[in-house]
């Protein structure tokens, strides 16, 4: 029962590192022209997530789970919203982008800190989903601080 609660919980935040991916890759050219100060920082966070990705993968089978390996239907859905609300927006979808970007990433905050509050993740996953926690603080609050959040 143990490894099925802390499998779940993983496939949980792996669903969210997806979430993350596929958001940052909806993110167009255009933003990077606007706002070419936080560039490098963007792609520090699509590179992070990926790494997070691999790593809650490889937790999730080291407890004998199977890895979900797709996007959160949330997230499917809120980035099918956003198409549709850009499609209709007539003010600035730069900055619209971003304050989606930001969006997910305090979801993903949120989300990572019910994992560690649920009481589900042990030892090694706990650490691993802790780092990965402050990771995500640490790169949000650098995007932030230069602007593009």
């Amino acid at each position: 029962m143990e490894n099925q609660e802390t499998v779940a919980v993983l496939n949980d935040l792996l669903h969210i590192s997806n979430d993350r991916i596929a958001g940052f890759e909806k993110v167009e050219g255009k933003v990077w022209e606007s706002y070419p100060d936080i560039k490098g920082d963007y792609d520090k966070m699509i590179t992070q997530s990926k790494i997070m990705k691999n790593e809650l993968i490889n937790l999730i089978t080291e407890k004998g789970g199977t890895p979900e390996d797709s996007p959160s239907v949330a997230g499917s859905l809120h980035r099918t919203w956003i198409d549709i609300k850009n499609s209709f927006l007539v003010g600035d979808k730069v900055e619209s982008t971003l304050e989606n970007v930001a969006f997910g990433e305090k979801a993903a905050i949120e989300a990572y800190q019910q994992a560690i509050d649920s009481g589900h993740l042990y030892d090694k996953s706990l650490e691993t989903v802790k780092e990965q926690l402050h990771n995500i603080k640490q790169s949000y609050a650098q995007f932030k601080k230069n602007g593009g959040l």
